[in-house]
């Protein structure tokens, strides 16, 4: 195939224009979309994920390359469909119940779209009984729980709680992070992992996909 390298420097710079231009020329000229996921917005995601650890970049950064990302991901989710290619897994994501804070969520929702997964946003202030009934909706689903106050943590045990009152709980990783949320506190009520950051969740999501 042609090289769109472009589309890598696109993403990795956030610039959503060029990224928008590339993608839809590479459309035009019947580019396989698994591979321009594959070959070169997973692996801009992933650089953008490092330079962010290595503190060259900073939440900014990641929120434009995100943008830019999401850009051509809007053009090429249709074709992907069509092909029927498989995301990495599926993510269901959301802000705890009596939590608004919805920052930290979309940068990491964004991310793990990035590196390929596909990802239910079910928004903020999210019940309980409304994780549960988006990951009975696809077996081996991932939920990811954010919150931002120290007052809402403990919504993220009530949703545990609820995955093993419906009996998924032994299909369903819990991943969990936030402000106020540590290791420790992942360890005390069950999750299957915590990240303090975006780029670490993607990480931890293939670990436990």
């Amino acid at each position: 195939m042609s090289d769109y390298s472009e589309l890598y420097n696109a993403i990795l710079t956030g610039n959503a224009k060029k990224a928008e231009e590339v993608t839809k020329a590479a459309l035009a000229a019947k580019v396989d979309p698994t591979e321009l996921v594959q070959k070169y917005m997973i692996p801009a995601m992933d650089e953008v994920g490092k330079r962010f650890e290595c503190n060259d970049y900073f939440v900014p950064e990641l929120l434009i390359a995100a943008r830019a990302m999401k850009t051509s991901l809007e053009l090429i989710t249709p074709m992907l469909k069509a092909v029927g290619a498989e995301p990495v897994g599926r993510v269901v994501i959301g802000t705890v119940q009596g939590d608004l804070h919805d920052i930290g969520k979309n940068l990491v929702a964004s991310m793990l779209e990035g590196g390929g997964f596909q990802v239910v946003d079910l928004g903020v202030d999210v019940s309980p009984d409304r994780f549960v009934e988006a990951a009975k909706e696809k077996q081996g689903s991932i939920v990811a729980l954010s919150a931002l106050l120290t007052t809402t943590m403990t919504m993220m045990k009530a949703v545990i709680q609820a995955l093993e009152k419906a009996g998924i709980r032994d299909k369903t990783k819990v991943m969990i992070g936030g402000a106020p949320i540590t290791q420790q506190y992942a360890d005390e009520i069950g999750a299957d992992g915590y990240s303090d950051n975006a780029s670490a969740a993607v990480a931890l999501a293939r670990k436990l996909k």
